[in-house]
């Protein structure tokens, strides 16, 4: 079993920056990929990034491509989300993910755990 634990969420006015972090616990961090998810109101949840198990390789939603960076670090169990350039339609609920292959987290299907989320809310 692995707990994932969001922190990190907030309001932010546009052009500003958040760093988000999923803080896990349970069985092995470094054997699963690892992805964040937002849902806005309304929408369905959407996939926003992924990060291979060493952390050597990532993949992004053309949507936040060049504005968001993940990462992750293994001695500390934890993933990271640095979101610059904030803009309202950035407003959503990010959740944290962990699949044991990334193309689980690309599609959103058959994600082992998920975290409870974290608000993120970008004013005009």
């Amino acid at each position: 079993q692995v707990q994932l634990v969001e922190s990190g969420g907030g309001l932010v006015q546009a052009g500003g920056s958040l760093r988000l972090s999923c803080a896990t616990s349970g069985r092995t961090f470094s054997g699963y990929t690892m992805g964040w998810f937002r849902q806005a109101p309304a929408k369905e949840r959407e996939f926003v990034a992924a990060v291979s198990r060493s952390g050597g390789g990532t993949n992004y939603a053309d949507s936040v491509k060049g504005r968001f960076s993940i990462s992750r670090d293994n001695a500390k169990k934890t993933v990271y989300l640095q979101m610059n350039s904030l803009k309202p339609e950035d407003t959503a609920v990010y959740y944290c993910a962990a699949a044991p292959v990334i193309s689980r987290l690309r599609t959103g299907v058959s994600i082992d755990y998920w975290g409870r989320g974290t608000q993120v809310t970008v004013s005009s």
